[in-house]
């Protein structure tokens, strides 16, 4: 007879490790692709934070090029937003006159690389697809099984006194490879596109190259971006939340 008690605390530490070790390379790849870099935040409430950006999977930190004093006469060296925070994310923008000379070059060889993928690019884009869809199907015939063994096997009883951790182990590992497969969006990557986006009562309409997409963003380069409509428009590379952005036309 199995010891029900022993085999829970054995199945807690196991997936506290897997969850910790998932979490831990979890980062979002839109806004890895701007890690390092200077970085504008626009946030939905209208604030603009610029700084060197550094992202970690519990947030983001922007490092402020120099410490400036704050109303109330105290140092601040940095801004810090939590990842329970980035529902208020307008949008990160990468101004090219912001990076240096080698950024600037690396960003061109990156720009040209989306625009004309070369074959290995577009089979390691097509490869890592298919492996996200059989990745799902794969859940999928994975839940069928365990919910036949509960059933029908004879530990299926001590089987389901595990769901909850079954169940962490499989959330970790979806959320940490990222969203599935969209092709609305991925017969235009390397596409010029038309982004419309909501501020406020208001929508903007941005063209760029479509890079990249999560679940939770869109990546553009080589936009003409201007926060406000009095503002003088400049060029960008963004990252925009998926709440306040849409792919809305194909620009060529």
């Amino acid at each position: 007879m199995p010891d029900t008690f022993a085999i829970t605390v054995i199945s807690i530490i196991v997936c506290a490790f897997v969850a910790t070790l998932i979490k831990g390379r979890s980062r979002d790849k839109c806004l890895m692709n701007f890690a390092g870099d200077i970085v504008n935040l626009e946030q939905a409430d209208g604030k603009i934070i610029w700084g060197k950006l550094i992202v970690e999977n519990t947030g983001m930190e922007f490092i402020y090029p120099r410490a400036h004093k704050n109303k109330d006469g105290y140092k601040e060296a940095s801004f810090i937003l939590y990842r329970a925070e980035y529902p208020t994310i307008q949008a990160l923008i990468r101004y090219h006159n912001d990076l240096d000379e080698q950024r600037k070059k690396e960003r061109e060889k990156e720009l040209e690389k989306t625009y004309h993928p070369t074959f290995i690019r577009r089979f390691k884009r097509k490869l890592l697809n298919l492996f996200k869809t059989v990745r799902d199907s794969a859940m999928e015939l994975i839940n069928m099984f365990i919910a036949q063994a509960k059933r029908r096997a004879p530990g299926g009883a001590l089987l389901a006194s595990q769901d909850k951790y079954v169940s962490k182990i499989k959330g970790e590992v979806m959320g940490s490879i990222g969203t599935a497969f969209e092709p609305l969006l991925e017969r235009h990557i390397g596409a010029k596109v038309v982004l419309e986006m909501n501020k406020g009562d208001k929508k903007y309409e941005y063209t760029g190259v479509l890079k990249d997409y999560t679940a939770q963003y869109l990546e553009l380069m080589d936009v003409d971006y201007k926060i406000s409509e009095e503002s003088a428009s400049k060029k960008a590379d963004i990252v925009v939340s998926r709440q306040n952005g849409f792919v809305r036309h194909l620009g060529e």
